[in-house]
């Protein structure tokens, strides 16, 4: 399609303004690093976990982690880090309308609930403005925003990391 009043420099500019728009767009997607929760376990207790016995599962209760690992020991080049991230939500609060406004980002589902928390460096504490819903707690959810290395401690558990987000969808693989 042409556009008649239009002279051939300026189609070009347009076109050139375009094509910058669309490669901005795909920038801002690619602004989001994506993130394994083991990304942030320093190498010392990627190691720890690693050398752990096997575990009994006869009469006995949870496997206790090294209490090295529980001091909640972090990735110093994570903070800052634009981040995406999925994982499962413990609301930690509500607003009115039960929108999720504050809650921890945990690896796999029950964490902090039924089975003793993961170490802090695998627990997010995040915050989320807007607020968002969620039908039920088993269902996982992609969060993203700025990650920072704050600790974060309340009755339910201790977060190594903080995140601000701008983001939270439901997780699609």
């Amino acid at each position: 399609m042409s556009i008649p009043f239009l002279r051939a420099p300026t189609r070009q500019v347009l076109g050139a303004c375009l094509l910058v728009l669309i490669a901005s767009t795909s920038l801002a997607d690619e602004q989001w690093r994506e993130l394994d929760w083991l990304e942030l376990m320093p190498e010392e207790d990627l190691r720890l976990l690693e050398n752990l016995p096997e575990v009994e599962h006869e009469g006995s209760g949870p496997a206790a982690l090294p209490d090295e690992i529980l001091t909640g020991r972090v990735v110093p080049e994570m903070d800052g880090t634009r981040a995406r991230i999925p994982g499962f939500v413990v609301p930690l609060k509500t607003v009115g309308d039960q929108r999720i406004v504050e809650f921890f980002l945990v690896p796999y589902y029950g964490a902090c609930i039924h089975v003793p928390p993961p170490p802090p460096n695998q627990i997010i504490h995040v915050t989320y403005k807007p607020g968002f819903t969620l039908d039920a707690l088993y269902e996982p959810v992609w969060v993203q925003g700025t990650l920072k290395t704050e600790s974060v401690e309340n009755d339910i558990g201790a977060a190594s990391y903080t995140l601000v987000s701008e983001n939270v969808e439901p997780y699609e693989g």
